[in-house]
C-alpha cells in the first residue's frame, strides 16, 4: 500500500504536464476569465513540477521501513532518477531560456534607443505600419511606430500605451518565461504547443483589460482592429499578436462564476501532490 504514493505522484505528474493541459487549451471558455485562468495555468504546471520532484522523497519511507529492502530500494531508485532528470531537465532549460532573452532583449533594447525617437514614455521608430510592442525588463520600453501615432485617435493611441505598460507593470514577461521554462522542460512527444499559445493569448487579454480601464471598450477595440497585422520582435511582447480573437472577448466580458471555480480547480492542482507527499511520511 506504501508504494502507491509515489506511483500516484508520478501518475499526477503525467495528468498534470501532458493531459491536463491538452485539455484545457480546448477550453475556449477559460478565455472569459483571463486571470483566474492564467493563476489555474500556473497551478497546473507547478503542480505537475511538484508531483515529479516529490516522487524521490514520498519513496524514500519505503526503504526506511526495514521490509522487503531489495524492490523497494529499486522503486526509490527508480523514482529519484525520474525526480532528478525533471530536476535537471528544469534548470537547463531555465538557464538557456532567461539567458537567450535577456541577450536578445538588451540587443533589440540598444538598437531601439539608436533609431527611434525618444518621447514621453514611448520610443518611436519611423514606419508607416501600425505597430505597438513592449520590450520587457529592467530598462523596459514601450515601442510604437510612427504609423501608429498617425492613425490612431488619442483615446485609441491611450489605450495600445495601456496595453504595453500593464505587461511592463505585471511583469507579465516573467510568467511567459515561467510558461516557457516548463513547456521546455517536458519532453517533447508530451508537450502540448496549443497550451502555451493559449498561455500567450491570455497574457494579451489581461493587458486588453487594463486599456478598457483607460480608454473603454469601444477605443481599445478600434486600437486592436488598427494593428491586428503588427508583429513583435523576438523577445518583445505586442499587443496586435491574436488581436482578432481578443477583440471577441472584449466583447463578451468577464464571467465572474467562472472565475470563482477556475481559483478552486487551481488551488486542488496545486494541493494535492503536497497532500500525497505528507501522506507517505505519516
Amino acid at each position: 500500500m506504501d508504494a502507491v504514493i509515489p506511483l500516484a505522484l508520478a501518475a499526477c505528474a503525467v495528468l498534470l504536464t501532458w493531459v491536463v493541459p491538452a485539455v484545457m487549451a480546448r477550453q475556449k471558455r477559460l478565455r472569459r476569465a483571463p486571470r483566474a485562468a492564467l493563476v489555474a495555468w500556473q497551478a497546473v504546471t507547478l503542480g505537475g513540477i511538484l508531483a515529479a520532484l516529490a516522487t524521490a522523497p514520498a519513496a524514500i519511507p519505503l526503504v526506511l521501513s526495514g521490509d522487503h529492502p531489495t524492490g523497494r530500494l529499486l522503486l526509490v531508485v527508480t523514482a529519484s532518477a525520474v525526480s532528478g532528470a525533471v530536476l535537471l531537465r528544469l534548470l537547463m532549460a531555465g538557464h538557456r531560456i532567461g539567458t537567450d532573452l535577456r541577450a536578445a532583449r538588451a540587443d533589440h533594447r540598444a538598437l531601439v534607443d539608436i533609431i527611434a525617437d525618444h518621447r514621453e514614455r514611448v520610443r518611436v521608430l519611423q514606419h508607416p505600419t501600425p505597430t505597438a510592442y513592449c520590450i520587457p525588463g529592467r530598462e523596459s520600453r514601450v515601442v510604437l511606430s510612427q504609423g501608429v501615432l498617425d492613425s490612431l485617435p488619442p483615446d485609441q493611441l491611450e489605450a495600445v500605451v495601456a496595453h504595453e505598460q500593464a505587461h511592463l507593470r505585471a511583469r507579465h514577461d516573467l510568467l511567459l518565461e515561467f510558461f516557457s521554462v516548463a513547456h521546455e522542460a517536458v519532453p517533447r512527444p508530451v508537450r502540448s504547443e496549443r497550451a502555451l499559445d493559449e498561455v500567450r493569448l491570455l497574457v494579451e487579454a489581461l493587458a486588453d483589460r487594463a486599456a478598457v480601464r483607460r480608454s473603454g471598450e469601444l477605443a481599445t477595440a478600434r486600437a486592436l482592429v488598427a494593428i491586428a497585422g503588427s508583429r513583435a520582435p523576438e523577445a518583445a511582447l505586442g499587443a496586435g499578436s491574436t488581436a482578432p480573437v481578443r477583440m471577441k472577448l472584449l466583447a463578451a466580458g468577464p464571467d465572474r462564476t467562472l472565475s470563482a471555480v477556475v481559483y478552486g480547480y487551481a488551488a486542488l492542482a496545486t494541493v494535492v501532490p503536497v497532500v500525497l507527499l505528507a501522506l507517505a511520511w505519516t
